[in-house]
């Protein structure tokens, strides 16, 4: 059934949010025919800003956020449309790096709620989804702010994806894995379709450094469209540390740093984007929630998002050296949605960890206690204790798990992250974690 009908106009932001809460409990709408249908009545916005679309399984976030700041170093004005968000929903649409407003997200939803009860009204499939409405109002943005180039992450998969509709400057992806496979498939190679579904005709596709099935895949498909291919290892071989460095941590930021810079280079001279250029964006990456070091009154706290197989093996990494470099073993928070990324997160934290808290992040699809306890390695021989953000964040300069000179890591699901930061930096605003999933 079609949401209840758009106020006219909506009172404030907070019937904004209603308004597009009763559109995501509707759940995700795949496929690309809504999105065509959309963009074309509102004259195609998407192509009237030279665009770079990333796809990937993990990393496309990262590589977005240092192709932006690449971008506006060399002096452009940059959009960036990412998902989802941390804290606040306007953070998924940035111009130089300024999250859409209250105020514009009323304005968006006054003009795109009409247009979408339209496309609607005698098919209620055909109105446009929650993740379809941000979207619009990213192509919107980008074109009425004047933007030079949007940087367009993809929200999932590739092919079937609301973004999808660009025409890129260059297509990206940036790694392969296996996550979403009841979506896109149970092999790399049956996900690398999925992903490869953003390359163009003729138009440039950059690869990270992805598995050899997968790699084969896309340039096949590549071929077909006739897309050339770059690719980090051809480039900058297999070694992170020869990779270019970045002010984000870990060898994986690395990874993603070579794959901005090779994107950077296929966009060849108009763009400006030297190499003096590319590394002074690299050491200007705002990107948080990616191992990202922080204090909370005494304790020194890292934020990690690691939600899935391939990013549990950064975070065994990351964990790994993190003991080696300070002799203790952390305390680590986790919570996480989906037994499938449950059980190799918990297999990595339980390698390094003195003692683990459970937590159940505020989302429908989120592990229980029990299902996160049932996953925790039989050999652990560390405390388990059953916890709330609330509980161990209380106040923003209090964290009430660890000891001063411990280092406590949070880490599992970006929803987990949001709500985390949400209590600890109180000048993001009010968490909006109703309108993160999907």
């Amino acid at each position: 059934m079609n949401p209840d009908p758009l106020p006219t106009p909506p009172a404030d932001y907070a019937a904004v949010q209603e308004y597009l809460f009763s559109l995501k409990a509707q759940g995700p709408k795949f496929g690309i025919d809504r999105m065509r249908a959309l963009v074309a009545a509102l004259g195609h916005p998407e192509l009237a800003v030279p665009t770079v679309h990333i796809a990937g399984t993990n990393g496309k976030g990262s590589v977005a956020a240092m192709l932006e700041a690449v971008f506006r170093a060399a002096g452009w004005r940059t959009g960036l449309y990412t998902s989802p968000h941390l804290v606040r929903l306007g953070e998924r649409v940035q111009v130089n790096r300024e999250r859409l407003t209250e105020a514009e997200i009323v304005a968006y939803v006054r003009e795109l709620g009409p247009v979408a009860q339209r496309l609607g009204a005698q098919n209620p499939d055909e109105h446009p989804s929650f993740f379809e409405f941000m979207t619009a109002m990213a192509f919107w943005q980008f074109q009425r702010r004047g933007c030079d180039v949007g940087i367009v992450e993809v929200g999932l998969g590739g092919r079937l994806d609301a973004t999808n509709v660009v025409v890129p400057e260059v297509a990206v992806i940036t790694s392969i894995g296996l996550d979403h496979c009841d979506l896109l498939g149970d092999t790399v190679e049956k996900i690398a379709v999925e992903k490869a579904g953003i390359i163009k005709p003729g138009r440039p596709v950059v690869l990270g450094c992805l598995p050899a099935g997968a790699e084969r895949v896309i340039r096949q498909i590549a071929v077909a469209q006739s897309a050339p291919v770059w690719s980090v290892r051809e480039v900058f071989g297999d070694d992170p540390a020869a990779y270019p460095a970045t002010n984000l941590a870990g060898d994986y930021q690395r990874r993603n740093a070579a794959t901005t810079a090779l994107v950077a280079r296929v966009l060849g001279p108009r763009w400006q984007l030297d190499d003096a250029v590319v590394r002074r964006g690299l050491q200007q990456v705002n990107w948080p929630g990616r191992w990202q070091p922080g204090r909370v009154g005494d304790r020194a706290v890292i934020f990690d998002a690691s939600h899935n197989p391939e990013g549990a093996e950064v975070l065994d990494g990351n964990l790994r050296r993190l003991v080696a470099a300070t002799g203790r073993a952390p305390v680590v928070v986790t919570g996480v949605l989906g037994a499938a990324r449950a059980q190799p997160l918990l297999a990595a934290v339980c390698r390094h960890a003195r003692e683990v808290h459970l937590v159940i992040p505020e989302q429908s699809r989120a592990c229980s206690y029990e299902q996160l306890e049932a996953l925790i390695p039989p050999d652990f021989a560390g405390r388990v204790v059953r916890n709330t953000v609330a509980a161990i964040f209380p106040s923003p300069e209090r964290c009430t798990v660890g000891a001063p000179g411990e280092t406590v890591v949070v880490t599992g699901s970006i929803y987990l992250l949001g709500e985390v930061l949400a209590r600890v930096e109180p000048a993001r605003g009010p968490g909006e974690g109703r309108l993160q999933d999907f």
